[in-house]
């Protein structure tokens, strides 16, 4: 798989910020204490997309899971247990995907650098590093998470926008967490990658479609997914997001919402106010200015409310507290 390098230039640049911060965190903030880190998790991330392009999706999502939920803390890592139902119980993050590459990032790091990597940060890196492999999109990550010491299945439906939400739900709810309304569109474009289940659009289907559907791409669709009463836990097909360009993160996703062939009631509602149909169509036309734009949007979605100093902790494994 071959990635543009137009975009390269932002991690470059990484190189000259050392010790620079950003509010509470510090960009190479290991090179002193490991200096390693960002290259352990970036192999590990590239070795995993390697056999599985959709798992960099999967590590885009699970960072803006992690950070609209107590901040950008680890806590969507916690395993659930039975005296601890955590955010990885809830019903809207049952499809994250990912872990498996964290946990293998954290073995290799606690090797090397016992009890200096946060898992946090660890999202964090991984994130930026998905982005790198999948759309040619580098810049450089602020360091210095802690490990957060709570993890609860009741937040992220309180925290997260849902597939069904209008305009104005998406705009409150990242409204919240400090993003913009363009930070709300550009983010969106992650959704250029990855995939979805039915029943995270069957709405747009049954009883009648969606008229905003394209009517070719509506009966593609129709031949995927089953009746809501026949969709079950182990009956819910799942289809790609970006039919043209599936296992590439680019500008496509806003070409298909002006034609109506998204998925989501969420991504098809960003054409129903001025402002967001006009940056649709500018990032649609402009796929450069989007890359540049959504890497200081994840730049920025990776500090909400970030633990820092000595708050929380440094987890021996991501999946347990301490």
């Amino acid at each position: 798989m071959k990635n543009p390098t137009v975009y390269y230039i932002g991690f470059l640049i990484a190189m000259s910020m050392a010790g620079a911060s950003t509010g509470q965190l510090e960009y190479g903030f290991y090179q002193t204490t490991c200096p390693g880190a960002e290259a352990i998790v970036r192999n590990v991330v590239f070795q995993a997309i390697s056999s599985d392009a959709g798992l960099g999706a999967g590590l885009i999502r699970l960072l803006f899971h992690d950070c609209f939920v107590r901040g950008c803390d680890g806590s969507v890592l916690i395993a659930s247990t039975a005296s601890n139902p955590s955010e990885q119980l809830s019903p809207i993050n049952l499809s994250l995907r990912g872990f498996q590459v964290i946990d293998l990032a954290k073995t290799q790091l606690e090797a090397a650098c016992p009890g200096v990597v946060s898992c946090a940060d660890i999202v964090a890196f991984a994130a930026r590093d998905s982005a790198l492999r999948l759309g040619g999109i580098g810049y450089p990550v602020a360091a210095g998470r802690r490990d957060g010491l709570v993890s609860s299945s009741a937040d992220p439906l309180q925290n997260l926008p849902q597939f069904n939400f209008t305009l104005a739900q998406l705009e409150s709810t990242f409204a919240a967490k400090g993003l913009s309304v363009q930070d709300m569109v550009v983010l969106s474009g992650a959704h250029s990658i990855g995939r979805a289940h039915c029943s995270s659009f069957i709405n747009r289907l049954y009883p009648t479609v969606d008229p905003a559907l394209d009517p070719l791409f509506a009966s593609s669709l129709l031949r995927i997914c089953p009746t809501p009463d026949n969709i079950t836990f182990t009956n819910n097909p799942v289809t790609v997001q970006d039919y043209q360009t599936p296992r590439k993160l680019d500008n496509r996703y806003y070409q298909d919402i002006l034609q109506g062939r998204v998925l989501f009631t969420s991504d098809e509602d960003l054409v129903t106010s001025t402002p967001t149909l006009g940056q649709v169509r500018t990032y649609a036309a402009l796929g450069g200015l989007w890359a540049n734009q959504f890497a200081q949007a994840m730049q920025k979605m990776g500090q909400i409310g970030v633990l820092t100093g000595t708050q929380g902790e440094i987890r021996n494994v991501c999946s347990a507290f301490n």
